[in-house]
């Protein structure tokens, strides 16, 4: 198994900045953000393109190849996460269009894995997001399967605060919605970007769910999270996590990464583990979001081999 980093927490440096330091530091793969250029997230650690994959060619897909090779590296998945069932047509239809379009540049750089999520209307039912997911969703895994990449479906709720409530913006957060998932898509290319801490607060076992979807995981995110009581105390679960569920950097939180780290073993994973930083404790400045990384790093070095 190899550690690396997703790009996304750097969105002042450009890519052959990033690629020193994550050489320098001792990590083996970086996880490339591609959001589309010259646009604003308001969502954090959304927004940022290490590549612009809109105007990627192969000869230039190749020399970033050989420069991140040069630096003892390799691209474990390109990261793209928006909403693809934003009730706004037109949101919906851009997120499709510009994950073609990473699918494509995945393919020229010879990355075998695209990061992103399902989607949610997050005032409709499961029910009626699934009718919508099934129409939509089938196009998009044969596209990425023509062009020999596989799809991993991050399994974060994202509902962090009330303008994603009641249902949050990604279906994908749990194991009955995953096996729902795999039902109606079931190609070979269409899986899982693992993230244990988003089971953290839904109170789900993170080694069953690992054993069960052992074959979907494509790709590891490894974040932490913690469970803040007093929030919990105040809110209560019916808040869906608002206000008590915090993102850390890994060994900062609840996850037993040891326990995790065995399970993903015991299907036999043996990819990337991908650190991604949405720590507030370590923002604010290059130089924080590294040492974030190196703390990450230091606490899953023991496992990963």
């Amino acid at each position: 198994m190899k550690l690396g980093i997703l790009t996304a927490a750097f969105p002042t440096l450009n890519l052959d900045e990033v690629a020193d330091w994550a050489s320098r530091s001792g990590f083996q793969t970086l996880e490339i953000a591609v959001w589309p250029t010259g646009g604003k997230s308001a969502r954090r650690y959304a927004g940022t393109a290490h590549i612009d994959v809109t105007i990627l060619s192969e000869s230039e897909a190749s020399a970033i190849v050989d420069r991140l090779a040069a630096k003892g590296l390799s691209i474990s998945a390109l990261a793209y996460y928006p909403n693809p069932l934003d009730p706004d047509p037109a949101a919906s239809s851009a997120a499709f269009e510009h994950l073609r379009k990473v699918i494509t540049a995945a393919k020229l750089l010879k990355v075998p894995v695209v990061g992103t999520f399902a989607g949610r209307d997050k005032t409709r039912s499961i029910d009626e997001n699934f009718d919508t997911f099934a129409k939509v969703w089938p196009d998009l895994v044969h596209f990425a399967r023509d062009h020999g990449i596989k799809i991993a479906i991050e399994n974060c709720p994202m509902i962090f605060s009330g303008d994603e409530w009641p249902g949050g913006n990604n279906l994908a957060y749990n194991p009955a919605n995953w096996r729902r998932m795999f039902e109606i898509v079931p190609a070979e290319n269409f899986g899982l970007n693992f993230d244990p801490s988003h089971l953290i607060w839904q109170f789900i076992d993170i080694p069953r769910a690992v054993r069960e979807f052992g074959k979907r995981i494509f790709h590891v995110h490894a974040k932490d999270l913690e469970v803040r009581r007093d929030g919990l105390y105040e809110h209560g679960v019916m808040s869906a996590g608002v206000g008590w569920q915090a993102p850390r950097l890994c060994g900062l939180g609840e996850v037993d990464w040891g326990a995790f780290f065995g399970a993903l073993y015991s299907v036999g994973y043996d990819y990337v583990a991908s650190i991604e930083h949405e720590d507030r404790a370590f923002e604010g400045s290059v130089e924080k979001v590294q040492r974030g990384f190196e703390i990450a790093r230091d606490n899953l070095r023991p496992f990963v081999h």
